[in-house]
């Protein structure tokens, strides 16, 4: 029997313009489909995350005394390469279709994925009768995505790949080197405009021990953000990650500690940039991740 055709929507993440931000592909399963599939999908979308939901027909009140049942949706994230274990934009991009396409009710949807019970929960901007108008001319609600993900700690790396990173961005000074609990070097510059000037050399980069390459700064004084950031990871089929949710996991507890507050305003300064507002909850060691998205294209794959 042949194969349904399965649906797809093109999300553009922690933006609200089309063409910034992360992309995300998200598609939606009404049967099963075996890895290779999903990988060769993934590798033909060829951008930074292809993400797979499955309904979970069945979900479980959240606590005993709970009527209204929490939509649960299975999530799996692959790049063109590889299936990663956390992943925040196609996170925020699966629900922002979710919500949308009123394939839920409420404003709170639970994923579960291979990093445990996720949350992504509608949060309104401003009067409930604020409106966007979208492309297509449909008037839209005007709101937040909130995640609520794990913290990602950072520890110290004692390394001797001063050298080779500071080569691997294009002779830039280096003023500290950790890694995260997620196997990335963690890098700090001497300020945001070093990040946003970064000319990465993207074959030494894929050389570097590690799953990725996060660099970061105090942001300027005179913007608005707290600290910027980039994410660099070629061995995932990714040379530059736009925006990347996961990363502030580790971002926020780092920044902290440095700064002597849990929230912030983040600015990812990749070519098509991203804005990234964020909470930390200490005491439950939990990173609260909001942001807005934009939907660009539907289509259907066939095969």
């Amino acid at each position: 029997m042949a194969k349904k055709p399965v649906k797809y929507t093109f999300v553009d993440a922690f933006t609200e313009s089309a063409f910034k931000g992360n992309p995300a592909a998200v598609c939606l399963l009404e049967e099963e489909r075996d890895e290779d599939w999903l990988q060769a999908l993934a590798m033909e979308f060829n951008i930074s995350e292809t993400c797979f939901l499955t309904r979970i027909t069945e979900p479980e009140p959240l606590d005993s005394s709970a009527t209204i049942l929490t939509p649960r949706f299975r999530l799996r994230w692959f790049t063109p390469v590889d299936e990663v274990k956390l992943c925040g934009h196609a996170t925020l991009a699966a629900a922002h279709f979710l919500f949308t396409s009123s394939l839920v009710k409420g404003n709170l949807i639970e994923f579960i994925t291979l990093s445990g019970v996720l949350t992504a929960k509608k949060v309104m901007q401003g009067d409930k009768s604020d409106v966007l108008k979208c492309e297509n001319g449909e008037a839209q609600e005007c709101f937040y995505i909130e995640l609520d993900f794990p913290t990602v700690p950072v520890v110290e790396y004692n390394s001797t790949d001063v050298a080779s990173i500071s080569k691997a961005l294009n002779g830039v000074s280096v003023i500290d080197i950790k890694k995260t609990d997620q196997d990335a070097l963690f890098v700090v510059l001497p300020s945001g405009k070093t990040v946003v000037d970064i000319k990465p050399q993207f074959d030494d980069i894929g050389k570097l021990p590690g799953t990725g390459l996060i660099v970061t700064a105090i942001a300027p004084p005179e913007s608005e953000f707290d600290f910027f950031s980039r994410f660099f990871c070629p061995e995932l089929g990714v040379n530059e990650d736009p925006v990347t949710g996961s990363a502030h996991c580790s971002l926020a507890p780092y920044w902290s500690q440095k700064l002597g507050k849990c929230d912030f305003l983040a600015y990812q300064a990749s070519p098509r940039s991203g804005i990234v507002n964020i909470h930390l909850d200490e005491q439950n060691q939990r990173v609260l991740l909001r942001g807005k998205a934009v939907t660009v294209m539907e289509g259907c794959v066939l095969v």
